[in-house]
Parts: structure tokens; C-alpha cells; sequence
């Protein structure tokens, strides 16, 4: 399979025809090992959630009512890293493998100093946090606690992320895979020792003492961070040293970026910041708006959140297929083909979305029962589930629609379209049906925002303009 999709990738690389056959296969090739990225990757979330689910509302509420908060932190940090990797994808289906190296170093330098710096601030307001978001005085401390280990470890979630993503637009989908799914594995592994106490437990029978550090919600952070430390050291190990066609120990380089790399970085990342505020501020404004329904809301819409991921979870994967295969399509200078593989992502992605989207419907409330303890919990998380089932294909839309523009190099315009969304209808009918329905108010606010969404970023690509892109590929 790895040799039929370098063979297919190459036709792209040559500018000789590619059949229609051969792009839905190389999709299909290069989407699997993504979405089995997307899966381990909700699977570090989800088993922190039920593992801190099994010690009651309290503790879930604290992770939730901050969960806004380090999406918008991890969301710089994609950023930038794309505004790199996208540079790479145009490098690669250039054939320029020297150029992409060079972008690898010099965005490596990048990454790693921004992330220190948000790590910093992350440290600084972790105190304070939990309160101007509105919690109750019963889930402060554990809510800063958890943030404030999430924001040292940072760095590292910010380098395995890099690599992740220029190995990905390089072509190479596999090995993030397996790296992540050793990160998941670690994570529960460190989660088991550091979430529970010392206690007996029984194994067909034999009972003996299971050692615990016995942190709580502490011990959640504290565990996938020590899993993001390894992951991201054996990720850097295999891009830098052991890839055949990006590791950088073979020549000579420098690290330091040049105006050029860092103009065109910017240019994706600038936008994807904006949005990044504009999609995650949002979030925060959501929270502001559940907060005050209780710890039972909070829970319920966190878990309900981790819970649905596994259905997004392929048109996640299908997205960094979108990503590579449109930027090397037009880094080969084929932007025909780009668009055919826009539209066939697209179609793959929603209709993969769709089909999940009836397995959580059915299952919902055995989904939930699998993150928390309380019926309440479980009961409203499970409504609000199957409410979110019939929002799945507008919300595939809009992620592989939007993950075609990042690949071209297109940010403004789809941060302009999700602006509109999110805070003009997803925020204002929130505000409306919230006070009437509680919890539910804001997934039905959510249910009608991402079906717009969708049909915005549909009609986004269904035009020239975004294959427009300054991103050509020339010396750095």
C-alpha cells in the first residue's frame, strides 16, 4: 500500500494523468492512516474524560469549564505549524525536496520559541482562569490546577503536532498514526497510576494493590503530558533523523527563518489566528453561557463534545488528506486537479460523517454511560447527541472544505465565513434558546450554525478564487 501511494503521488509530482480510479484511491490511501491519527488523538481526550468521569460531576466540570481555553492555545499552535507544512506540501509536489528541508529547520526554530512563550502565558493566568470563565467555588482549584499542567507541557504538544503535520503533507500518513496511538497507550497507561489512589483491585479473581498517585484531576494532565513528551521526542527522532525524504541531519542548514519562509507562513497562519479567536472565543462565550446552568450542564456538554468527536473524527482525517493533496496538486502546478481532489474529499468526508453520525444517534445514551457516572449527566449528554446527529454532514463540509483552502493557501475568506457562523448565528441564537431550554437551547444553536457553516464553505470552493495562491514554490 505504501508503494502504491508514493507510485500515485508521484503522477501527481510528474503532471502525468491520474485517472479519476487512482485519485479516489490515493484519497481513500492517505485518509485511512489520518483518520487513525484523528481516532488515537480523540482517544488521549476521551480517556481522560471517563477516567475523570468515574470521580463524579465535580471533577469533569473543572476540566469542561477550561477545555475552551486550551482549545484556543492548541489552535495558535496548529496554526503556525501549518502556515509551515503548507509551504512543505507545495515543496514537495514541486519536487523540491532541498526547499521543504529548509522549510522544515526554519519552522522548527519558529514553533518551538512560540510555544515556549505560550506555555509562559498559559502558566501565568492558569490562577485566574477558572474564575473569569464563571465557575462555581467547588471546581476552581481543580480546574487551574489541570490548565496549569496543561500549559507546561505545551511545548511538546506544539513540536509532535509539527512534526505530525509536515510528515502528513509530505505524504507520509502512517507513522503519525502509530506514533499517536503509542501516545494513547502511554496516556492510559500514566492516567491509571496517576488519576487513582493506591487501591485492591481484583483480575479474574486474584486480588492485589494497584500503586496511585492518587492526583485526581492533576494526575489527567500530568499523565497525557509525560505521553506528549515521549510522543513528540520519538516524532522529532523519526522526521529529523530516520525520514527518506525530510530528515535534515544528511546536510547542512540553517534554522534561522528566512523573511520569505516567515511572509508566506504568516500569510496561512495570520488568518487561521484570527480564526482561531474568532471559532475559540466563541467557545469561551458558549462556556459564559452554560456555566451559570450548573456542574450537571457543564459535564454533559463537555462529554457530549468528547463524545460526538468520534463521529468528526473522519472528516478530520479525510481534511489532512484534503490539505496534502491539494497543496502538492498545486505546488506540481495542477490546480484542476487540486479542484477534483477538493470535490472528492468533500464527498468521501460527508458521506463517512453521515454514517457515523447514525451509529452515535442509536447508541448515544451506551456512548455517554461510557464517560460519566451520573444518570443526569448521561441522560442530557445523550439529548443533546442525537440533537447534533443531523448537524454531521454540514459539519464534514465544512471541515474538508475548509482543509482544501488551507492547502491552497486560502485563510481570510474562510475565516470571514466562520465569523459570520459562529457569532452571528451559533452565539445569537444561543443567547435566545439558552434562558428557554437550557442546555439543550445551545445544541439547537449549534445544530442550525454548523449546517450553515457547511453550505458557506461549500459555496467557498465551488468557485475559482480560492485556488488562487501566493504560495508558489521558489527558492528560499
Amino acid at each position: 500500500m505504501a508503494a502504491d501511494k508514493d507510485l500515485l503521488l508521484g503522477l501527481i509530482r510528474e503532471g502525468r494523468h491520474i485517472s479519476r480510479g487512482q485519485r479516489v484511491r490515493l484519497t481513500l490511501l492517505l485518509c485511512g492512516p489520518a483518520i487513525l491519527a484523528q481516532l488515537a488523538s480523540v482517544m488521549l481526550e476521551f480517556i481522560d474524560a471517563s477516567m475523570v468521569g468515574s470521580l463524579g460531576a465535580a471533577a469533569s466540570a473543572s476540566i469542561g469549564l477550561v477545555s475552551t481555553t486550551t482549545w484556543i492555545f492548541n489552535g495558535f499552535c496548529i496554526a503556525l505549524a501549518q502556515g509551515f507544512s503548507v509551504q512543505l506540501a507545495h515543496r514537495v509536489g514541486a519536487g523540491d525536496l532541498f526547499g521543504a528541508r529548509a522549510i522544515l529547520r526554519q519552522g522548527l526554530l519558529v514553533v518551538s520559541v512560540f510555544s515556549l512563550v505560550l506555555a509562559l502565558l498559559g502558566v501565568l493566568i492558569a490562577h485566574p482562569l477558572p474564575g473569569w470563565l464563571g465557575g462555581e467555588g467547588s471546581i476552581l482549584s481543580d480546574a487551574s490546577g489541570y490548565f496549569l499542567i496543561y500549559a507546561a507541557f505545551l511545548p511538546f504538544m506544539q513540536i509532535g503536532f509539527y512534526g505530525s503535520t509536515m510528515l502528513e503533507c509530505s505524504g507520509e500518513m502512517v507513522l503519525p498514526s502509530v506514533l499517536y496511538i503509542v501516545m494513547c497507550v502511554l496516556d492510559v497507561v500514566f492516567n491509571f497510576l496517576l488519576i487513582f489512589p493506591t487501591r485492591l483491585i481484583s483480575v479474574f479473581g486474584a486480588e492485589f494493590m494497584m500503586p496511585g498517585a492518587g492526583m485526581g484531576v492533576r494526575g489527567a494532565a500530568l499523565g497525557t503530558g509525560i505521553a506528549e513528551v515521549i510522543g513528540a521526542a520519538l516524532m522529532m527522532w523519526f522526521l529529523l533523523v530516520r525520514d527518506k525524504n525530510l530528515a535534515v541531519v544528511r546536510e547542512k542548514g540553517s534554522f534561522i527563518p528566512t523573511r520569505e519562509c516567515m511572509a508566506k507562513a504568516f500569510d496561512v497562519t495570520g488568518p487561521m489566528w484570527i480564526q482561531n479567536l474568532v471559532m475559540r472565543g466563541a467557545y469561551v462565550a458558549s462556556t459564559l453561557i452554560v456555566a451559570p446552568l450548573g456542574a450537571v450542564a457543564i459535564a454533559a456538554n463537555s462529554f457530549a463534545i468528547i463524545a460526538e468527536s468520534f463521529v468528526y473524527m473522519p472528516g478530520y482525517g479525510m481534511g489532512d488528506s484534503a490539505t496534502t493533496l491539494v497543496g502538492q496538486s498545486l505546488g506540481a502546478g495542477r490546480k484542476e486537479l487540486a479542484r477534483s481532489f477538493s470535490r472528492i474529499t468533500l464527498a468521501l468526508g460527508v458521506g463517512m460523517m453521515s454514517f457515523m453520525a447514525v451509529i452515535m444517534y442509536a447508541f448515544a445514551p451506551q456512548i455517554m454511560a461510557l464517560l460519566s457516572v451520573d444518570p443526569d449527566v448521561v441522560a442530557l449528554g445523550a439529548r443533546c447527541l442525537r440533537l447534533e446527529a443531523f448537524a454531521e454532514a454540514g459539519y464534514a463540509a465544512s471541515i474538508v472544505a475548509y482543509a482544501a483552502c488551507v492547502g491552497a493557501g486560502d485563510t481570510k475568506v474562510p475565516t470571514a465565513l466562520n465569523f459570520i457562523s459562529v457569532w452571528l448565528v451559533r452565539i445569537c441564537l444561543a443567547l435566545v434558546l439558552v434562558p428557554r431550554h437550557g442546555l439543550m437551547g445551545y445544541w439547537m444553536a449549534m445544530l442550525v450554525e454548523l449546517n450553515v457553516r457547511g453550505l458557506l464553505m461549500v459555496l467557498r470552493i465551488s468557485g475559482d478564487r480560492w485556488l488562487k495562491t501566493k504560495l508558489t514554490a521558489q527558492e528560499i
